[in-house]
């Protein structure tokens, strides 16, 4: 057996749990990455079905970890405005980077492509990783690997995931609900530019999301009942292509399918806590929310961001720990909640909720710095 000192112990190297080994090593924190499998590497010529919407804040995270700059020359579109809209209603809500006095609203980033970049900075950092490990036990500081390694920590952070063995271990309870939905991924080649614009369109099967990445491509994420997405699996390329068509009915033009589609189930999920004795969890391990505006990933880099500054402080202790977990689990939890109740209010043909919504959206146009104030609080600004 081995007994190493480290300031804290990352369980788990995808994107979120690679950008906090970066970020507290780059704070001068004594770091080991613990990962199973390593990450595959990002292909230009087979993308990625899973895309991410990287709000402002994200995006500045990346950066300040170096991998931004590899992410926007291998493949990352910027968009510039977004449109939603509900099936029930003419009025609409816009976002213009132009409006706001930005480039950019965000980049749509293939998850992929993330990974690759910010596992590139963790094998040209000192961090320690152990690759074809898992962790067997959590006994205070003391962090077992199943090759039978112990390492001595101060701090575990778990980011290992909705199913996260580190939070069963520590007994870490977590609510949440099914919502009987899967999100179907694929990508879509149109006649029409898309404008560098993000398009999504509530429906009452659940909310259809274009999101760019060319001129004339679009990743597409279609919010469905689990035995209707399955059926849409199953069918053909033309048979697809046509409910698509007329279930999105965008200003894209005709729609051709150029890559393979997947799905995968869709659940709200909050962590009782995200603080347990000397173990943080953040990501996925701490919440899961509705893909519903693509925030999911952006509130897991906020946890790594919260955490960075946290540790470049020098003042961790019980207390500034504790208060960290109060507030991302707060935000979190208001997050999920919002995301959740905006599924439920637009996947509805009730009568009431159908009025809500369509006079709703138009409100928020008419309301001066009604759409800034959301942007900001989406992107992470505010």
């Amino acid at each position: 057996m081995s007994r190493v000192d480290y300031d804290a112990v990352v369980v788990g190297g995808g994107a979120i749990g690679a950008a906090a080994a970066l970020a507290l090593s780059q704070a001068g924190q004594r770091v080991a990455l613990i990962e199973l499998n390593e990450p595959r590497a990002w292909s230009r010529e087979v993308p990625d079905l899973r895309v991410f919407a990287l709000a402002a804040d994200s995006i500045e995270l990346l950066r300040s970890l170096g991998a931004w700059d590899r992410i926007a020359t291998s493949r990352a579109t910027a968009y510039r405005r977004m449109q939603v809209w509900d099936i029930s209603a003419p009025d609409f809500i816009e976002f213009d980077a132009d409006k706001f006095g930005r480039r950019e609203l965000g980049y749509i980033v293939e998850n992929a492509l993330i990974q690759d970049a910010l596992w590139e900075q963790v094998r040209a950092s000192n961090i320690r990783v152990l690759l074809g490990n898992r962790v067997v036990s959590l006994d205070g500081e003391m962090v077992q690997l199943e090759d039978g390694t112990l390492l001595r920590t101060s701090h575990v952070i778990a980011a290992d995931g909705a199913q996260s063995s580190i939070r069963s271990m520590m007994g870490v309870e977590v609510s949440g609900k099914d919502y009987s939905q899967k999100g179907l991924v694929a990508y879509i080649d149109h006649t029409a530019s898309n404008q560098a614009t993000c398009w999504q369109r509530f429906v009452p099967s659940g909310p259809i999301a274009f999101l760019p990445v060319g001129d004339k491509r679009s990743s597409i994420v279609w919010t469905l009942p689990t035995e209707e997405c399955d059926r849409l699996l199953a069918v053909d390329d033309e048979a697809f292509l046509r409910e698509l068509s007329n279930a999105f009915d965008g200003p894209v033009g005709t729609l051709t399918a150029v890559s393979k589609r997947a799905a995968f189930p869709l659940r709200h999920q909050i962590a009782s806590t995200f603080l347990s004795g000397n173990v943080m969890f953040i990501g996925d391990a701490a919440h899961v929310v509705h893909p519903l505006a693509g925030q999911g990933v952006n509130l897991g880099f906020r946890d790594v961001i919260a955490l960075r500054d946290l540790y470049a402080s020098r003042r961790v202790s019980p207390a500034s720990l504790a208060k960290w977990a109060r507030v991302r689990k707060s935000e979190s939890t208001v997050a999920a909640q919002s995301f959740t109740a905006l599924n439920s209010l637009f996947s509805n043909e009730d009568v009431l909720p159908v009025l809500i919504r369509g006079k709703g959206l138009g409100l928020v146009n008419r309301i001066p710095g009604a759409s800034l104030w959301f942007w900001k609080k989406a992107a992470g600004l505010s």
